[in-house]
């Protein structure tokens, strides 16, 4: 009786980490896109350890110029 047990045992120990996902699905945030006058500026800076200090602030894109000429 002890060995079936040990074996029952060692295959569900086996098998429990082989039923999860192994990339479990992340649930998107309900915020929408930024508009397309929005825009953010980024900097970064390396700091110890190879640790990076990061942030970003929103700016308004400039518009976009079109020239046209006749030639």
């Amino acid at each position: 009786m002890r060995r079936p047990m040990k074996a029952a045992l060692l295959a569900v120990t086996v098998l429990v980490p082989a039923a999860c996902a192994p990339n479990p699905i992340i649930a998107r945030d309900p915020i929408p896109a930024p508009g397309p006058d929005q825009a953010y500026r980024c900097r970064s800076r390396p700091i110890v350890l190879n640790l990076y200090d990061t942030g970003c602030e929103p700016v308004l894109r400039e518009q976009d110029v079109v020239v046209r000429s006749k030639g």
